[in-house]
């Protein structure tokens, strides 16, 4: 940890937003307006002119060495208040960034974007009319991304273009995200809605909740059906989703394909089956019957110790096993995921988890970078897992590139986390014309995606405006039995102020 002094205190938000670039070097930064026990101070300077151009400066002083840095920047409007603020914080974050890369010789892929989605800022760019070399321009300099994250989010952008060609008209249409949050065990670096089943079903909740669901799945059925709304996808997540028992799955189904208006014409729908423990013959039977052949079988990793330890009680064979058994059943769209940097795991290690994939080849597979997210248990005792080191992860992500490259995968989808090891980000690689659609539309926030059930979270996207809403439904599932009727009625009311 490293305790930063800066001479001005700024707004709230643009603290907010210096403190982030200083954890891309240090670990849990703090920054203070006093030079008493401070490690290092940075002086900045800023002004704007009447030509609206901007000008930053900062002095590092550290150890009795100073860094500097000047950066400047012209608009051709002068912008409104929010925009201007924007602006400044950026021009800020450019010079910060600066010195301090000067000073530990660590230089940032990502440069000063700390963001999840940076895609949605290269389709920005696309929208305003630049073109791909103006883009790269403006990323490199005013962003200062490297080139090959550059090239990255060019290729990730013209990939879901092809998939998707209407991807900026989709906004009068809507995506649905159902949440199950039940799980067998909790994983250690989980926050999502996971609930363990078996403590939930002997409680009683299990069916309460999906009676609630039933429920919530008819009465915004009705919703969709007035206003004849098109349903581009579907995903049902958690939780694993494949928790409960498969005459459960088969009814949900049913109440679904029953409530929700023109369903021959939605794109996708996904069932994550990401626990290999939930998977039976009888629940891709069900699957089958609907027609849902896009699932996730996900191992995280193939060295056992490495489950053992994150809390998945499923072994490395059982998730080979259910593969198969899901492709010969025939599941014909597969994902699985990988996460670089999982405790005690490194070169080596993620290495064979490549090679064990190569083996079966899913559809898609997803790489994660392990982030250390707040609620986690891992977060909670993080002396406890000994993770890999930032030269370490960087080198697996790197393996996963040339991986999924060698073996006929593209990058489709990208985003990026907070606390994330080596300040890298996750990937969903595919083969060719195996996109995941809802990935898409939900990185890239280019329409309203509806969430049903427990955890699951509602972003409501103007059809004209871009705006943004979220409303979320509780995670607990004691909460959800008690509330779903209200947070129903929150939600159509939402939905009637955008679609009028």
């Amino acid at each position: 940890m490293k305790t930063i002094h800066i001479n001005e205190q700024f707004k709230e938000d643009w603290n907010r937003v210096l403190n982030h670039i200083a954890n891309l070097f240090y670990e849990d930064s703090v920054i203070q307006f006093t030079q008493d026990g401070s490690d290092m101070s940075i002086s900045f300077e800023h002004a704007i002119d009447d030509s609206y151009t901007i000008t930053t400066a900062a002095t590092l002083v550290v150890d009795g060495q100073e860094y500097k840095s000047t950066y400047a920047i012209g608009y051709a409007t002068e912008g409104t208040e929010k925009e201007q603020s924007i602006r400044m914080k950026r021009a800020l974050s450019h010079v910060m960034l600066d010195v301090l890369e000067q000073y530990t010789g660590m230089t940032q892929q990502w440069g000063i974007l700390t963001g999840v989605r940076p895609t949605k800022l290269y389709h920005k760019f696309r929208k305003e009319g630049l073109t791909e070399a103006q883009i790269f321009a403006k990323l490199k300099v005013d962003f200062r991304l490297s080139d090959a994250k550059i090239s990255l989010l060019k290729e990730i952008v013209a990939c879901q273009l092809q998939v998707i060609p209407d991807l900026d008209e989709l906004g009068r249409e809507i995506s649905i995200y159902i949440g199950v949050p039940f799980c067998p065990t909790m994983c250690a670096y989980c926050t999502f809605p996971a609930y363990a089943i078996q403590s939930n079903r002997k409680a009683g909740r299990v069916e309460k909740f999906i009676d609630g669901l039933h429920i919530e799945l008819r009465e915004m059925g009705k919703w969709l059906t007035e206003k004849n709304m098109r349903i581009t996808s579907i995903y049902w997540g958690g939780g694993t989703p494949t928790s409960i028992e498969a005459h459960e799955m088969d009814a949900l189904y049913q109440t679904m394909f029953e409530s929700f208006p023109n369903t021959d014409s939605i794109r996708e729908i996904t069932v994550e089956a990401g626990r290999p423990d939930t998977i039976t013959p009888e629940k891709i039977e069900v699957l089958k019957k609907w027609g849902i052949d896009r699932i996730s079988v996900n191992p995280q990793s193939y060295t056992q110790e490495t489950l053992k330890a994150i809390g998945r009680h499923h072994t490395v064979q059982e998730t080979i096993d259910k593969f198969w058994l899901s492709r010969n059943m025939g599941m014909n769209n597969i994902n699985m995921d990988l996460i670089i940097g999982l405790p005690n795991e490194g070169i080596e290690e993620f290495q064979h988890s490549l090679e064990e994939s190569a083996k079966m080849q899913p559809e898609s597979l997803t790489v994660h970078t392990l982030s250390f997210k707040r609620a986690s248990e891992m977060t909670r005792n993080k002396d406890k897992y000994k993770v890999a080191d930032r030269d370490t992860v960087s080198q697996m992500m790197q393996m996963a590139s040339d991986w999924t490259k060698a073996n006929g995968y593209v990058p489709y989808y990208l985003y990026r986390q907070k606390n994330i090891l080596g300040n890298l980000e996750n990937v969903g690689y595919c083969k060719p014309g195996e996109e995941s659609i809802y990935n898409i539309v939900i990185m890239e926030e280019v329409q309203t995606i509806l969430g049903i059930g427990c955890g699951a979270s509602s972003k409501f996207v103007h059809p004209e405006t871009g705006k943004i809403t979220q409303f979320h439904n509780p995670k607990d599932p004691a909460a959800y039995i008690m509330t779903f009727e209200e947070a129903i009625q929150k939600k159509i009311n939402i939905l009637n102020e955008l679609y009028r």
